[in-house]
């Protein structure tokens, strides 16, 4: 691609709100080797596929969750949903799951993953520390030194 049909991709991806477009797009930007242009339409699908309104940390839980099941999805080329978290999720809500996934003993096989695509913003630990109001000090000191441990830098003493 050219750098004008680079740019002209970036600013349709921007302004839209068609998960289909938008899955489209990546494919053929993947198939082109433009992996810059794949991932800023993943990053847009995953932010319009939460049913949640933006801003609320419901929408930032369920954009975590959509982060991680379309990276495995698109690498295994395979449909892949995180059989463990949303059951846990309907069970017990976001907080909970969120909180008992921070305080366990060792990171989910989910934090190393998106640890290594490079997305640690999409960490449930990111998420908590996002929303210092829905957790308590010792789940948000857990979740900044888990990220410091990977050497992901986070404004909490």
């Amino acid at each position: 691609m050219t750098d004008n049909a680079v740019a002209r991709a970036m600013k349709t991806i921007e302004g839209c709100v068609d998960p289909k477009s938008l899955r489209k797009i990546a494919a053929n930007a993947r198939q082109k080797g433009e992996l810059a242009v794949a991932h800023a339409a993943d990053l847009r699908l995953y932010e319009i596929l939460p049913s949640e309104a933006p801003g609320t940390f419901e929408h930032d839980v369920w954009r975590s969750i959509h982060a991680l099941e379309g990276t495995l999805t698109s690498e295994r080329e395979k449909t892949t949903r995180l059989g463990r978290t949303r059951p846990k999720i309907a069970r017990v809500g976001e907080v909970e799951t969120i909180k008992d996934l921070i305080m366990g003993a060792k990171p989910s096989e989910g934090f190393f993953m998106l640890i290594e695509r490079q997305m640690a913003d999409f960490t449930f630990e990111a998420v908590a520390l996002r929303h210092p109001d829905r957790f308590d000090d010792a789940v948000l000191d857990a979740a900044a030194a888990r990220l410091r441990s990977v050497g992901i830098e986070v404004d909490r003493p």
